[in-house]
C-alpha cells in the first residue's frame, strides 16, 4: 500500500446495507480503488454498484472500524412522524392524486385544488418557520420528488410573502401558485421526468415546456396565477424561458417562485444528485442575483433563510454531525457549527453537506 492507503483495514463488504450513512471512504478489494466517498447513504442503487465496482470480491478497505451509521430508518421514521403531526404527509398525498389525474388527462379540479391549497395555507399558519423548513430539509425518498417539490415551493412562496410583509390574501395566492408552478410537468414522458441521469440537450428542451403546460392547464384560475406558473422560469437577464422576459416584465409571484423552486430543487436528494445543505444553495442562489434571480429578493432570501435553521442539526464533509451555531453573511456557505461543544468554523476543506434534523440520537 502506498502512503495514502497505509492505514486502511480490510472488512466485509456484506456489512454494508441500505440506509447506512458511510462515515469513511470506501476503497476496493485491491485497496487502491476509491469506490465511494464518505458522506453520503446508501439506498439500494447505490449498493448495487458499489458491490459491482467490487467485481464480486467480499473484501473492502476502510480506515475506521465505525465506518458507516445505520441512521436512516430511524430519520425516516422521525421524518414521518413529524409530516404526520403538521399535516403535510395529507397534503403531500392530495398532491400525489392532483398530479395522478392531470396525469390521466383529467381536467383540473379547481374545488379540490383550492381546498389543497388552502389546506397547506393553514398548515403555514400554525407551523413555525423552522420546523417547516425542517420538512423542505429533509432528505427524502427520490421518488416522491414531484410532489414534495409542489408543496415545498407552496411553503417557501408562503414564508417569503411573510419576510415582504404580503397580505394574508396575497400570501395564499402565493402558495397556491407554488402548488401549481410545475403542474404541467405530470404531462411530460415519463421517461424523461424520471430519468436516474441528468437530461440530454433534447429531453431538456421538451421539459422546458412545462411552464406553458401549467398555463394551459390552469384555464379559469386568475391571470396573475396562470401567469407566475408560465414565467417561473425566466431570469431577469432576458435569458430564461419560454418568453424571454426581461426583470420589469416578469410578474413579482413569479420572481418569488424562481426562488423558492431553485432552493427546493438544490436541497433535495435526486437519483442523478446528492442533495446540498441550506447554506450552500443560498450562496449559489446569491450568485444568480441580478441575472437569473430578482436581487432584492435575493438579499431579502439570504437574510432571512440562516436564521430560521440556527440549531439545528447539519451534516459536515467529514461525517460528523454538529448544531448551526452562527453565521457570516458576507461568507454564507461556511457558517460556525457546535461539534460536541466546540465550535467549528467551516471552509471549503471541512462544509456542510445536508440538514439532518432527525438523526439525533
Amino acid at each position: 500500500m502506498d502512503k495514502q492507503t497505509d492505514k486502511l483495514r480490510s472488512t466485509s463488504i456484506n456489512l454494508l446495507q441500505t440506509g447506512a450513512y458511510l462515515q469513511d471512504d470506501i476503497y476496493g478489494f485491491d485497496s487502491t480503488r476509491l469506490l465511494a466517498k464518505s458522506g453520503i447513504f446508501l439506498d439500494n442503487d447505490r449498493l448495487h454498484k458499489l458491490k459491482n465496482l467490487n467485481r464480486g470480491s467480499e473484501v473492502i478497505y476502510v480506515t475506521s472500524k465505525t465506518y458507516i451509521k445505520l441512521v436512516k430508518k430511524q430519520a425516516d421514521t422521525r421524518r414521518q412522524d413529524l409530516e404526520e403531526k403538521t399535516g403535510y404527509i395529507s397534503i403531500k398525498q392530495k398532491s400525489v392524486e392532483l398530479l395522478d389525474g392531470i396525469a390521466q388527462n383529467k381536467a383540473v379540479e379547481h374545488k379540490v385544488l383550492l381546498e389543497v391549497s388552502n389546506e397547506l395555507s393553514n398548515q403555514l399558519e400554525s407551523t413555525s418557520a423552522p420546523t417547516i423548513l425542517s420538512l423542505i430539509n429533509a432528505l427524502a425518498p427520490v421518488d416522491e420528488y414531484l410532489q414534495r417539490h409542489c408543496v415545498n415551493t407552496g411553503l417557501l412562496n408562503g414564508l417569503i410573502g411573510r419576510w415582504l410583509g404580503m397580505s394574508k390574501e396575497s400570501v395564499d395566492r402565493l402558495v397556491l401558485i407554488g402548488l401549481l408552478h410545475d403542474c404541467g410537468k405530470a404531462k411530460m414522458p415519463a421517461r424523461i421526468l424520471n430519468a436516474p441521469r441528468k437530461l440530454t440537450i433534447t429531453e431538456y428542451q421538451v421539459i422546458k415546456t412545462h411552464t406553458i403546460r401549467s398555463y394551459e392547464l390552469l384555464d379559469g384560475f386568475p391571470d396573475i396565477v396562470r401567469n407566475a406558473a408560465r414565467s417561473h422560469h425566466e431570469k431577469v437577464d432576458g435569458k430564461g424561458y419560454p418568453d424571454r422576459l426581461k426583470q420589469n416584465d416578469i410578474p413579482l409571484e413569479a420572481l418569488i417562485t424562481a426562488i423558492s423552486d431553485i432552493y427546493d430543487a438544490m436541497v433535495s436528494q435526486r437519483a442523478y444528485k446528492t442533495p446540498r445543505s441550506p447554506f450552500g444553495v443560498m450562496a449559489s442562489i446569491s450568485k444568480l442575483a441580478g441575472t437569473e434571480l430578482d436581487a432584492d429578493l435575493v438579499d431579502l432570501f439570504t437574510k432571512n433563510m440562516p436564521s430560521e435553521i440556527v440549531g439545528k442539526q447539519i451534516m459536515l464533509s467529514d461525517g460528523t454531525v454538529g448544531l448551526v451555531h452562527s453565521f457570516d453573511l458576507q461568507d454564507i456557505e461556511h457558517p460556525t457549527i457546535e461539534v460536541e461543544g466546540q465550535l467549528v468554523q467551516t471552509s471549503p476543506d471541512l462544509f456542510c453537506t445536508s440538514m439532518c434534523d432527525y438523526f439525533k440520537e
